[in-house]
C-alpha cells in the first residue's frame, strides 16, 4: 500500500496585518453599532415606524392622556395670566412702601441732626453765658467752639487698587496685606498728631474730642458712628511746621511711612497758614458732673475744667 505524501506548499505565507495585535479595538471598529441595536431597528422600519395602538381601548387611553395632557398646559397658562397683575400690584405696593419708608427716614435723620445743631448751639451759648472767664477756653478744648489757625493737613488715601505684601507692622496686629487705610491707623495717625502737640484735629470735617472714637464697620471707618470715605483729610491746628516735623519723626509718622512703602497707602503732609475746624457736635456727658458751689469758689480753683 502506498502512503500519499502531505503536500507542502512551497509559496511564501500570507503576511500578517499590522493591527494583528489590536484585535479587541479593530473589532469594536468594525463593529460600532451592537447587533441587537441593529435587529430591533431593522424590525422597526419592516412595521412602518412607531407602532401606535391598535386596540380600542388602547386608543381611547392615548386619547385621554392627550387631552389631560393639554388641559393641565391650559389651566395652567390661565393661571398665570389671572395672577400676573396680581403679583404686578403687590411689587408695585412694596415699591411704594420702600419709597415711602426711605422717604420718612431721611426726614428723620434731617430732622435729627437739626436738632443736635440746636442742642450744641444751645450748650455753646450757656457755655459763653455761665462759664465765667474760662468759658471760652473751656469751650476750646471741649471742642464746642471752631477755631482757626496755622496747623498741617494730613491726606491718608486707599492703595491704588494693589495689594501690598511682606513684612509690616500689620502682621501681628491681625490686619490683612492690602492697600486700604483701617480704623486703627487712622488712630494712630491721629492719636501722633496730638502726642506732636496739635491742639484741635477733624477727620473729614468732623471734630474731635474727648469723647470721640474712631472704629470700623466693615470696611468703613467711622467718627464719632459717622461713616468716612477715602481721602482721609485730617488738618490740626498747631505750630505748621514744627507739628508737622514732629510727627514725622515719632513712632505713629514712622508707622505711617511703613504703610506707604509696604502696602502703597497714599499720604501727603503740608504745613498751612491757616486752617478752619467746625464745632463738635453736641456733647453727651454721663459721667462727670459740676461741683457744686464751684462758682462760689472760683478763686480757689486750680484753673482745671470740670467737664
Amino acid at each position: 500500500m502506498s502512503s500519499q505524501q502531505p503536500v507542502r506548499s512551497t509559496g511564501s505565507p500570507p503576511p500578517r496585518r499590522p493591527d494583528a495585535s489590536m484585535s479587541l479595538l479593530t473589532s469594536v471598529m468594525d463593529h460600532a453599532l451592537d447587533d441587537g441595536y441593529a435587529e430591533a431597528t431593522a424590525r422597526r422600519t419592516a412595521r412602518g415606524g412607531k407602532e401606535l395602538p391598535k386596540t380600542l381601548r388602547a386608543k381611547l387611553g392615548f386619547a385621554v392622556g392627550l387631552v389631560i395632557a393639554a388641559a393641565v398646559v391650559t389651566v395652567g397658562a390661565v393661571e398665570a395670566q389671572i395672577s400676573a397683575p396680581a403679583l404686578a400690584k403687590e411689587r408695585q405696593e412694596l415699591i411704594d412702601r420702600i419709597g415711602t419708608d426711605t422717604a420718612q427716614a431721611d426726614k428723620l435723620e434731617a430732622n435729627v441732626d437739626r436738632l443736635r445743631d440746636e442742642v450744641g448751639d444751645r450748650q455753646r451759648a450757656a457755655l459763653e453765658q455761665h462759664g465765667g472767664e474760662q468759658g471760652q477756653l473751656v469751650g476750646l478744648l471741649a471742642g464746642a467752639t471752631a477755631v482757626h489757625g496755622p496747623g498741617v493737613k494730613l491726606v491718608v488715601n486707599d492703595a491704588k487698587g494693589s495689594d501690598g505684601g511682606g513684612d509690616g507692622p500689620r502682621d501681628s496686629g491681625g490686619f490683612s496685606d492690602t492697600g486700604r487705610v483701617r480704623d486703627r491707623d487712622m488712630q494712630r495717625v491721629v492719636n501722633g498728631l496730638w502726642e506732636s502737640g496739635a491742639e484741635a484735629i477733624a477727620v473729614n470735617g468732623q471734630r474731635l474730642t474727648a469723647l470721640s472714637a474712631i472704629r470700623a464697620a466693615g470696611d468703613a471707618i467711622l467718627v464719632d458712628n459717622k461713616p468716612l470715605v477715602p481721602p482721609y483729610t485730617v488738618l490740626a491746628v498747631g505750630d505748621g511746621h514744627r507739628l508737622a516735623s514732629e510727627f514725622q519723626s515719632s513712632a505713629d509718622g514712622q508707622y505711617l511711612k511703613v504703610l506707604q512703602e509696604n502696602y502703597g497707602v497714599r499720604t501727603s503732609i503740608s504745613a498751612q497758614d491757616d486752617v478752619r475746624l467746625p464745632p463738635a457736635p453736641s456733647l453727651i456727658v454721663r459721667t462727670a458732673k459740676p461741683v457744686a458751689g464751684s462758682a462760689d469758689n472760683r478763686a480757689t480753683d486750680t484753673g482745671k475744667g470740670t467737664s
